[in-house]
């Protein structure tokens, strides 16, 4: 490996460290802040300003050249929940990915949300943990509405953290976003599986296309 390629390799992985630093931060403040709708606010805000500027951006630079913001509608409080987890039958998710390799999860249980339906809680399964809660709703690949493959809700090992305590983690479904995938197809995300795609449309977080 040549001087500069080894300069490019390091270059990459501190923006990767930087991006994940971030995010963490993004996240803690808002837990932080008492007001969800603020809160909504200071993530896209901070969001829109990470994919403008930072160079881990997923965005490709054909992309970048025209970008004025992600299309996040304005938020709505329906869609905030704090749900217990209940019981579920063990059962694994092995991913390919495109930096981590196999990334293998055990289904921690599930949550019931009210007028969306079932969603598997996966335990992270590398030395991290964490969780991880994808969502595949009715409009996914449809014109005018969300990716194709899904959306995270949460996925804590890289940062994505809405709170959680005894009673259960909280879910809100205004800050779900788009995987990196779905910007770069260099990527190979995790993807929402069966038990974490529900019937019906979910028309706030982050949406796709046009």
């Amino acid at each position: 490996m040549t001087q500069t390629e080894t300069a490019d390799r390091v270059r990459t992985a501190l923006a990767t460290v930087d991006w994940r630093r971030r995010t963490f931060d993004l996240y803690r403040r808002v837990r932080a802040t008492p007001d969800p709708a603020t809160a909504h606010a200071l993530w896209r805000e901070t969001r829109d300003a990470m994919f403008t500027d930072h160079p881990a951006s997923a965005l490709l630079p054909e992309d970048a050249a025209d970008f004025t913001g992600l299309p996040v509608p304005a938020y709505d409080p329906a869609w905030r929940f704090h749900l217990p987890i209940e019981a579920a039958e063990p059962t694994v998710l092995d991913v390919e990915t495109g930096t981590d390799g196999v990334v293998h999860f055990d289904r921690l249980g599930v949550v019931q949300v009210p007028g969306v339906g079932s969603l598997d809680v996966w335990a992270h399964g590398g030395y991290a943990g964490g969780l991880f809660v994808p969502v595949k709703d009715a409009s996914a690949g449809r014109p005018g509405g969300t990716y194709g493959g899904g959306r995270y809700l949460l996925d804590t090992i890289k940062g994505s953290d809405l709170g959680a305590d005894d009673d259960g983690i909280v879910l809100d479904f205004n800050f779900a976003y788009n995987p990196s995938c779905a910007y770069d197809p260099a990527w190979a995300c995790p993807l929402a599986p069966p038990g974490n795609t529900v019937p019906v449309a979910i028309p706030v977080g982050e949406q796709y296309g046009s």
